[in-house]
């Protein structure tokens, strides 16, 4: 097998929420209209064997799957098309993590979700999958475990938008380069995890797990840097 290469650092980083219907009830949310993205910074990502996800005192963190579109090169305006798809040079797992509690304390005042989305070590990935691992995006399946028991488990074919359609309505607004991320959101099961939880994930096609997309990482707590408890 070739050697597994890692991501490398992207300028952009956009995510879709509200993506899959189940995902939405569970939260209890409103369904789009359109396709619905949020930004993480660049520094959020984790590498595997990088370390561990550090939780921040006082956050409720919970995981979330998702397949996360790789582009290939500046662009802007993509058609809601599946010639969409030439700007994607290859895929990854990722795992959004989110402190929920603030998250929920952002809706009620109507504020950013920076916070929330936003802190170090928060978006474990996998090693690069090469496009043509993925022959299409709308038909494989994510999983997600927390200390061995399977949490999250689902086809993208349950996406409200697809890959397209998602890749349309981002470089409408801001155009993507190189080596950016569009994760592309998560199926149900979402929940909670604890210092001490190893967190482990991946990505199926025709029910064979592909290597590139394993993640395993293990939650900690954050020693330093910003505490909801203080």
């Amino acid at each position: 097998m070739a050697a597994l290469l890692r991501l490398s650092r992207p300028r952009t980083i956009a995510c879709i929420g509200r993506n899959y219907a189940d995902h939405i009830a569970e939260l209890g949310n409103t369904r789009p209209t359109e396709p619905f993205y949020f930004l993480k910074p660049a520094s959020t990502v984790l590498h595997p064997g990088d370390g561990p996800i550090l939780s921040p005192r006082g956050s409720n963190l919970h995981y979330e799957v998702e397949l996360a579109a790789v582009i290939g090169s500046t662009v802007e305006e993509l058609p809601a098309t599946a010639d969409s798809l030439r700007a994607v040079k290859g895929w990854a797992v990722g795992i959004d993590m989110t402190a929920r509690n603030f998250q929920d304390a952002a809706k009620k005042k109507g504020l950013p979700w920076s916070l929330c989305k936003g802190f170090k070590t928060f978006l474990p990935v996998s090693h690069f999958i090469p496009k043509d691992k993925i022959p299409n995006p709308q038909d494989v399946e994510l999983y997600l475990k927390v200390n061995g028991e399977r949490k999250q488990s689902d086809s993208t074919s349950l996406m409200l938008f697809n890959v397209p359609r998602i890749l349309q309505h981002v470089t409408s607004v801001t155009p993507l380069e190189e080596d950016d991320l569009v994760l592309t959101g998560t199926p149900k099961g979402v929940g909670p995890v604890q210092p001490g939880d190893v967190i482990t994930a991946g990505i199926k096609v025709n029910g064979v797990e592909l290597e590139e997309g394993k993640i395993e990482v293990r939650v900690e707590e954050r020693a330093t840097g910003y505490d909801a408890t203080a």
